[in-house]
């Protein structure tokens, strides 16, 4: 089966920069890390893939020879390339301290020796929490109280796994490394292997007494009261990071965080755009004539706002800082009312006398207005007859 491209392991293009590389290894060698994958032969497989890559590709010669030849640059079937013994790698116990990370010392908790790896601290998974708010509060903020359902270290065991009163012991087969090494000489070169070791599963370490509590995991999930606090200004779709607020970690290494994504709720009369809210109002043809003042509902109650004479329907008035603070600032948003000029759909005899005057006035033409003169003993005598 034909090796997969380096650079599509790594999801970089060959024009990636060194940081580049270097960034796109550590995430990742951080997600597929067989400390958090335990017995996944799949995850494990890809971790080697993933150190393969950047062994090379960190490497300004290796990776030229990669660009020009490919996988062949380090095949010892290949004359290109130096091959295991040229300008490649040095040999088979130097690919598998590629594939463990024996030459990434420096990258949190993967630099070092395979058995400093799966003994070191690890960092607890990140949660995330949707949670749902009214338009009010997001405007104004507020705070909430959110259960949180999660691993956390044993209380009864300190996260140990070991009953209280004892502490887990070195393993006796591996002798708290964790593995169990075997070598095999060959005509390339001596050949190592390491497996996890199958009496501490890895760990280096044997509880002979499980905690009671949380039979020897160390974990226990549980349900935490957290307070959130809302700030003013929060729009919907944007997320509040609580560090150290996701699950513990493992062999001290620190809690996760807690991610929080806000839905806001739709409002029954506000529409917002960042900062900015809008509205439509109703206006009477007389005041969009004449002009006059309106009520204009607001987040904080209402305000009065004049109308000019002759507003078209459609026209937008702006309202000053009566819209939404800005997030972390204390400056706002405006209030946009947009015009909506209502026409009378029934209008009395004089009504309609009136404004056929102020018609003729303007020179418009408009349908003769008719005016019945029955009465309503006349309708009902026509009904019968």
């Amino acid at each position: 089966m034909a090796k997969a491209d380096y650079y599509e392991i790594l999801g970089i293009n060959k024009d990636a920069s060194e940081a580049e590389i270097k960034s796109a290894f550590r995430k990742a060698a951080k997600q597929y890390h067989p400390d958090l994958h335990p017995g996944d032969a799949e995850a494990e497989k890809k971790f080697k893939e993933i150190n393969e890559a950047y062994e090379v590709l960190s490497d300004p010669q290796k990776k030229a020879q990669y660009d020009q030849f490919g996988h062949a640059a380090f095949d010892p079937t290949q004359a290109q390339g130096g091959g295991f013994n040229g300008a490649g790698f040095g040999g088979f116990e130097d690919i598998f301290s590629a594939f463990t990370g024996g030459g990434f010392g420096g990258f949190g908790g993967f630099g070092g020796s395979s058995s400093a790896r799966r003994n070191a601290p690890v960092a607890g998974n990140d949660l995330r929490y949707n949670l749902t708010i009214t338009f009010e509060e997001a405007a104004f903020g507020t705070k909430k109280e959110i259960l949180v359902p999660r691993e956390e270290n044993c209380s009864v065991c300190g996260g140990t796994g070991a009953k209280k009163g004892t502490s887990p012991v070195t393993c006796s087969v591996c002798g708290g490394s964790g593995q169990v090494r075997s070598q095999q000489n060959t005509m390339f070169g001596s050949f190592s292997t390491v497996r996890p070791c199958d009496a501490c599963g890895g760990t280096g370490k044997i509880i002979k007494e499980p905690c009671p509590e949380c039979k020897g995991k160390g974990r226990v999930n549980k349900s935490k009261r957290i307070v959130v606090n809302i700030p003013a200004g929060i729009d919907n779709g944007q997320i509040l990071t609580m560090r150290g607020e996701g699950e513990a970690g493992l062999r001290g290494g620190p809690a996760g965080d807690l991610y929080i994504s806000i839905t806001v709720r739709n409002h029954k009369l506000f529409t917002r755009k960042g900062s900015d809210l809008y509205i439509t109002m109703d206006v009477p043809m007389t005041v969009a004539a004449l002009g006059g003042d309106i009520q204009v509902p607001t987040l904080n109650g209402t305000v009065k706002y004049h109308i000019p004479e002759g507003t078209q329907p459609g026209t937008t008035f702006r309202l000053r800082e009566q819209g939404i603070v800005r997030l972390n600032t204390t400056q706002k948003g405006d209030l946009m009312v947009k015009a909506n000029i209502v026409i009378p759909k029934r209008l009395t005899a004089e009504q309609k006398d009136m404004i056929k005057k102020l018609a003729d006035s303007l020179g418009d033409k408009v349908s003769e207005a008719k005016v019945s003169k029955k009465t309503i003993f006349d309708k009902v005598k026509d009904k019968w007859n």
